[in-house]
């Protein structure tokens, strides 16, 4: 079982920036591929970012790319997500994931673990 608390969340103005957080329970932090997702009200819930367990590959979708940046530190059972250039259609509820394996995954079917989420609000 791993428990994911994400943190970073709250209120920020179109072109600004946020760091999220994700805080992993289990010591085995590094057997798992790790990603974000988030959930705008009415949407479906869409692929953010995915990092395999060394650190060293990582994926985007073109609606973020170049301007979201995932990392990890496994020393610390820690990742993170980078926002920057923030607009206002990226608000949403974030979701950290967790999945079993070493490489990344860009579907949500493929993590086993959630967190509770944290909202992002973008203003205009």
């Amino acid at each position: 079982q791993v428990q994911l608390v994400e943190s970073g969340g709250g209120l920020v103005q179109a072109g600004g920036s946020l760091r999220l957080s994700c805080a992993a329970s289990r010591r085995t932090f590094s057997n798992y591929a790790m990603g974000w997702f988030r959930q705008a009200p009415g949407k479906e819930r869409e692929f953010v970012a995915a990092i395999n367990w060394r650190g060293d590959n990582t994926y985007y979708p073109d609606s973020v790319k170049g301007r979201f940046t995932i990392s990890r530190d496994n020393a610390k059972n820690t990742m993170s997500l980078q926002m920057n250039s923030l607009k206002p259609e990226d608000t949403a509820v974030y979701y950290c994931a967790a999945g079993r394996g070493t490489i990344y995954y860009t579907q949500a079917r493929d993590y086993n673990y959630w967190g509770q989420g944290t909202q992002v609000t973008v203003s205009s």
